[in-house]
């Protein structure tokens, strides 16, 4: 997540937060919602199967 964030303009790192794990969250549940709709529709065949896109990466983080 720090480096994530070295790449945010300043004004806007308030705003970005790190992954939850826990399993009633529903922050963690409506991002595995939305990224999971997102890896189905907008990504190749071969990204969605490549362990370090960052799609597949993300979704691990988040433990989708």
């Amino acid at each position: 997540m720090k480096k994530t964030l070295k790449k945010v303009p300043a004004g806007k790192k308030g705003t970005l937060k790190a992954p939850t794990k826990s399993k009633t969250s529903s922050r963690r549940k409506s991002f595995c919602a939305r990224m999971g709709g997102m890896k189905k529709k907008l990504t190749s065949a071969k990204t969605a199967r490549d362990p370090n896109s960052r799609i597949n990466k993300s979704l691990r983080k988040w433990d989708c």
